[in-house]
């Protein structure tokens, strides 16, 4: 199996990364550190330093100073679940997942699992299945069905479900065919700009303004992390909109958070006021969806000429099921995670990975897309759309190997993680909540600005 930095020089270099550059990196600790067949933690360290790497990249480009960078593997694997570490005024987190959330068993023995966090998913499930809102009728609806047929009338319901598949079913779905001939992160040039120059600032993203359209997890790592090394980063959100409170607090740390209601004309044109002087806009809605407004990475291109464009998908830009909704839980479900770790624990169904690390993963790789594309910008001018998706970062993870022995790991003690946890003032109370895991010598990461309720602040950039 490649180690830890092997993995990282392949992530690098394949972004477009000098090889030289690498040495810059020390990574520490060892595999495993959290209950896993599956190699999480070194997915986790290999991602937060790639992150990192590229903004003490990006800082040698604007100022000419060298600075190392390092991560420590249990630090990286811990903060790639720091929404179960977050604490508000030393309260812990209320359930995660709604009531009739998780898995079922389906007529004919399959198993399926329901995401039904947001209202409209879980109403639309129990209209799907005519059934009321009790974890007990879903199951007895269940059984009056197929678990691919209740797959296919879910999604087109509206739903966000997803089979129980195992990987050599999964690996012969034609959407998993188109999938892995796609890269792990793709750079698309999509338009002519001149290069833009670095403004002034005394750390690597200083000056640099991020546009954050995302929810849950994935997105708003990716914007966190791009905050921490000091982009202006709003978090931009419709009043109207379903969230999950305790990830907005924990991944907003960093950021404005302004609503804007792309439906209306005065909200359309305060939209494309943001946007014409971002220098990053980052996505994690259906491409489509945008689109129809005029905000799509070509129309952003047009607007703001030299833009780096992100865009997050579930199962990626290629395949039939490229626009299916999806969550980290659904993509381990149906791409064979959740079927590989109960075989290896010996249990019958779905077992979970230990941490939601298709998410937590594919943020720090939209970090490290943005500001790779933000390098090549500098250097070759033009507008950028790099594409990520939890799939295909779970195709990566799948072929960096298994842990022989990994599930007997325990889980890290309270005294282990809290080396790794900070306090800091909120918008929502006092937070102890998890470091960023990349440690860079002469930038420090650090987030100036504190977590704030959506809608907290004007849509307009701060001068």
């Amino acid at each position: 199996m490649q180690s830890p930095r092997d993995i990282l020089s392949d992530l690098w270099t394949g972004a477009g990364g000098t090889a030289a550059d690498l040495a810059a990196v020390t990574l520490t600790g060892s595999e495993p550190v959290l209950p896993s067949s599956f190699r999480v933690d070194a997915a986790a360290q290999a991602s937060i330093a790639a992150a990192g790497l590229a903004a003490a990249t990006i800082w040698k480009a604007r100022s000419g100073q060298e600075q190392s960078v390092g991560v420590d593997m249990l630090h990286a694997a811990i903060e790639c679940r720091s929404e179960r570490y977050l604490r508000v005024d030393d309260k812990p987190p209320p359930p995660a997942w709604d009531a009739i959330a998780g898995v079922y068993r389906t007529g004919d023995a399959r198993f399926v699992r329901l995401h039904t966090n947001f209202p409209l998913h879980r109403d639309n499930v129990c209209k799907v299945l005519k059934c009321e809102a009790t974890r007990d009728s879903v199951q007895d609806a269940l059984m009056g069905w197929r678990g691919e047929d209740f797959e296919t009338a879910a999604y087109d319901g509206g739903c966000v479900v997803s089979l129980m598949r195992t990987r050599d079913e999964w690996l012969a779905t034609e959407h998993a065919k188109a999938l892995i001939t796609t890269p792990l992160i793709t750079f698309e040039k999509i338009g002519d700009a001149p290069p833009r120059p670095w403004p002034q600032g005394d750390r690597p993203l200083a000056g640099l303004r991020v546009l954050d359209l995302s929810r849950v997890i994935a997105g708003p790592v990716a914007g966190r992390t791009l905050a921490a090394h000091g982009a202006d980063v709003m978090l931009v959100s419709h009043p109207a909109l379903p969230s999950i409170p305790w990830l907005v607090i924990d991944t907003g740390r960093g950021k404005l958070s302004s609503f804007v209601d792309l439906s209306s004309a005065e909200g359309k044109a305060t939209f494309t006021s943001l946007l014409s002087t971002a220098d990053v806009f980052s996505q994690g809605y259906r491409p489509q969806s945008l689109a129809a407004h005029g905000f799509g990475p070509e129309d952003a291109a047009r607007i703001n000429p030299g833009i780096v464009c992100v865009s997050l998908s579930a199962y990626g830009h290629a395949g039939p099921w490229a626009n299916r909704r999806g969550f980290d839980s659904l993509v381990q479900t149906s791409t064979g995670f959740n079927h590989a770790e109960g075989e290896a624990a010996g249990v019958e169904g779905p077992k979970e990975l230990p941490m939601q690390v298709l998410d937590h993963a594919t943020g720090y790789l939209m970090a490290f897309g943005a500001m790779m594309g933000r390098l090549r910008q500098a250097k070759e001018g033009g507008s950028w759309l790099v594409r990520v998706s939890l799939a295909r970062t779970g195709h990566w993870l799948w072929g960096l190997g298994r842990v022989d022995g990994g599930l007997s790991t325990p889980e890290p003690e309270k005294d282990a993680v809290a080396p790794f946890m900070g306090e800091e003032a909120s918008g929502f109370g006092t937070l102890r909540a998890v470091r960023h895991s990349a440690r860079l010598t002469v930038t420090p990461a650090a987030w100036t600005r504190p977590a704030v309720p959506l809608g907290n602040h004007p849509a307009v950039w701060p001068t």
